[in-house]
């Protein structure tokens, strides 16, 4: 009946992404023309109290499908939250982020505006890489880890060629290929062609394991990477291309051998002995899941805190200070920092890193690690998004898999055989986007697989029609879409283990045809007001199949995927509450005829399985 989000078509404002108080704002709502709407209101709560504002109509052309209605408010807060009350010839109804309601929701799921909120203004038009550094290219093998050169938890270093197949156990996590910072930058021009201008990098703090989340040193680059010379160089590099990167840091626990860890296992009073919670000193103690080589860091320590954030010198502060100059952070399991039993303190300590972040880099990536509902980080105070398994990656995967989730303890994975919905997609994506404020939600960092997951073609099965579909759900989505390293060419991995394979550069062991088909739609990410700046909104809900159009004042983008073998119908899709008036002339994005919209209506080809995108330009408008 109606449509509104936080896009600029139905948010007007002097700066859509950075509202300022005392801003005019117009908030939109379109309608379809013969919806039963008698009268509709825009209600606030300014400091608290309940206050309606009177929507007007605004003119509509006699042959517009849609009706537009509008109102003004005025930015007093720091969070503005606001929701629709429709009085129509079938009742009254509330509209609001969560959608179209009979009973009066709570406040909870209200549409959001942030006042004076620090948002990366870069981040919107990013592709993000995802690399693990051990396993990308090997720049300078004088610096490897040498076969034997260190014993970690009874298990000798491991020298790797390049390639070759990892072990099993505990050996496969001091095993090392020679992966560096040097080999990224050599591999910078290839992430230019490919489209690719933003990095994040897993851990490269100093570390005995090779996924180095165990860090031992904060303050340095581990010397098998190059050390902090080597990131000052990658810095360099990345600056000449224009290119933005983001570290992996992990506040929530340190490595065993850390020297703070070692120096409080010594004496009960230690000065060192307050960043941990020992129950017993000096070996029963909180560690991250009861994984006893990574010992939890206690943040009811003030002294911590100082070490960590607080201070000028802090940890989170100098490395996005030049000469590192990191554009942001990635923050190991977020949802558990600062949180052990009855001292819950994550409010606290997440707003003060999140200061320190942004005095050090007022432009910095916020992110954070959360494969569940991160929702109350989310609100403008301290991430500015997080990797995105909840809201976007695990609902796609259940749909064209089926229904998985898994745990640390036993039993490990709960599945179900049935099917899961279409409509279950949609309803969990709206779900997670309507608990953040529309600001946040365009910067949610998206992925499709992690060093943390098997590769995502593993879940489909190896399907090349669903391997684009993904892909191309993931380059139109809401938000910022990251690739992991791999992907682009094919690389496959059954499990977590083979998903940190070694990057494969022998060329000829590339799907090209897939490689293609990224560059085309990271191009398109990355050129596309409609996917940097549009609105969303889900006008195709069947058993196997689901549309969604992106829409921005220059440009639309409908994006179809069928996850069935079945052949999905020829037939015309009603597309009146999008707005898209007849005669608007849709271009597909992977060849075919053009298709031409009638009585409010798109007529579609025959859809196998897999995806089409239909595209519209504003005359006048460059492509």
């Amino acid at each position: 009946m109606l449509h509104h989000d936080g896009s600029p078509l139905f948010v007007q404002a002097p700066q859509p992404t950075a509202l300022h108080f005392g801003d005019e704002v117009t908030i939109r709502v379109r309608a379809l023309k013969n919806a039963p709407i008698e009268r509709l209101l825009l209600r606030i709560c300014p400091d608290g109290e309940q206050f309606f504002s009177e929507m007007q109509c605004e003119p509509t052309l006699e042959n517009a499908p849609c009706q537009w209605w509008q109102a003004k408010l005025t930015i007093h807060m720091p969070v503005t939250a606001y929701r629709f009350l429709i009085f129509a010839r079938d009742g009254v109804w509330w509209y609001n982020q969560s959608g179209l309601h009979a009973h009066t929701p709570t406040d909870a799921e209200d549409f959001k505006l942030l006042a004076e909120y620090d948002a990366p203004d870069w981040v919107r038009s990013s592709v993000f890489y995802q690399i693990f550094p051990d396993r990308f290219a090997d720049g300078d093998p004088t610096h490897n880890v040498q076969t034997g050169e260190y014993e970690y938890h009874g298990v000798q270093a491991l020298a790797r060629r390049w390639g070759e197949a990892q072990s099993e156990g505990l050996q496969s996590m001091v095993e090392f290929y020679g992966g560096d910072l040097q080999g990224i930058g050599d591999k910078l021009d290839y992430l230019s062609e490919l489209g690719i201008n933003a990095l994040y990098l897993n851990p490269i703090f100093s570390a005995y394991s090779n996924h180095r989340y165990d860090v031992v040193d904060y303050h340095q680059v581990d010397e098998h990477l190059g050390g902090n010379a080597a990131l000052i160089v990658l810095r360099q590099a990345l600056s000449q291309r224009a290119m933005r990167v983001i570290l992996d840091i992990v506040p929530n626990h340190c490595g065993y051998l850390h020297p703070w860890f070692q120096s409080a296992q010594v004496q009960p009073d230690d000065p060192f002995s307050e960043f941990f919670s020992f129950r017993q000193h000096p070996h029963d103690y909180e560690s991250w899941l009861g994984v006893r080589s990574l010992p939890k860091l206690n943040y009811r320590s003030q002294a911590l805190r100082q070490t960590m954030y607080a201070s000028a010198s802090a940890i989170f502060r100098i490395w996005l200070q030049p000469p590192f100059s990191a554009d942001g952070w990635r923050v190991d399991v977020a949802n558990m920092l600062a949180r052990h039993g009855k001292d819950q303190l994550e409010q606290e300590v997440w707003q003060g890193i999140r200061q320190a972040v942004k005095e050090s880099n007022p432009q910095a990536y916020f992110l954070g690690e959360n494969f569940f509902d991160g929702s109350s980080q989310l609100q403008g105070d301290n991430l500015d998004a997080n990797m995105n398994y909840a809201g976007f990656t695990h609902p796609l995967m259940w749909w064209l898999n089926g229904f998985n989730v898994g745990q640390h303890a036993e039993p490990r994975h709960v599945e179900s055989t049935v099917p899961w919905r279409t409509q279950a997609l949609v309803d969990t994506w709206q779900a997670v986007r309507a608990a953040v404020p529309w600001q946040i939600a365009c910067q949610q960092f998206n992925l499709l697989g992690s060093h943390d997951t098997p590769r995502f073609s593993h879940w489909v099965g190896n399907h090349p029609e669903l391997i684009r579909l993904a892909v191309t759900f993931l380059m139109t989505y809401v938000g910022v879409p990251c690739i992991y390293y791999g992907d682009e060419i094919g690389m496959k991995g059954a499990s977590t283990h083979a998903a940190r394979n070694c990057m494969e550069w022998d060329t000829r062991q590339w799907d090209l045809e897939l490689l293609e088909f990224y560059k085309k739609l990271i191009a398109l990410r990355r050129t596309s007001p409609a996917l940097t700046a549009g609105g969303f909104q889900v006008v195709l809900v069947e058993e196997n199949t689901l549309g969604y159009i992106r829409t921005h004042e220059q440009e639309i983008l409908l994006v179809i995927g069928n996850r069935s073998e079945q052949v999905r119908p020829a037939g015309a899709l009603p597309l009146a509450l999008a707005g898209l008036a007849d005669g608007m002339v849709f271009a597909p994005l992977f060849g075919g005829e053009p298709a031409t919209v009638q009585n409010s209506a798109l007529p579609l080809p025959a859809q196998p399985c897999g995806v089409q995108v239909w595209h519209w330009r504003k005359a006048g408008i460059a492509a």
